[in-house]
């Protein structure tokens, strides 16, 4: 289990528009159960951990790239993310990783990741871990 030093800072996990919690979301009236909807919203962190920035040591989720998730009912998975900056080489293809990744977990429909910039990515979004892994902490 993650402790809330481990979430990025920010980061906005919904399913039907929960609220976030220490380190677990608290969910809101949902068609999916709320025993499946917690399952789903650990597997796909669990999968975003697994899609690295490839200029930094650490997963996209640890560095806080990613803003908002959302689950929808017809198990849609809709990702905000954004980028350590705009002119990232992997811009055309990290939200390919992620809808690849997020799309391989069981139960999940479709994935659609959209890529913003607003607020801008800072280095104060990263998790210690992601901290200690880039060598700041």
């Amino acid at each position: 289990m993650e402790d809330q030093a481990s979430k990025p800072a920010d980061a906005e996990i919904e399913a039907a528009a929960p609220d976030v919690e220490g380190s677990k979301p608290v969910f809101s009236a949902s068609a999916i159960p709320q025993e499946e909807l917690a399952r789903l919203t650990d597997d796909i962190v669990g999968a975003l951990k697994t899609v690295y920035d490839p200029e930094i040591p650490a997963d996209i989720y640890e560095l806080g790239l990613i803003y908002k998730i959302d689950i929808e009912d017809d198990r849609t998975v809709k990702i905000d993310m954004t980028l350590t900056a705009p002119g990232c080489p992997v811009a055309g293809e990290m939200p390919g990783w992620v809808q690849d990744a997020v799309g391989a977990v069981e139960g999940v429909g479709h994935v659609d990741v959209s890529m913003v910039f607003d607020p801008p990515w800072t280095p104060d979004r990263m998790s210690e871990e992601a901290q200690v892994a880039v060598g700041w902490y």
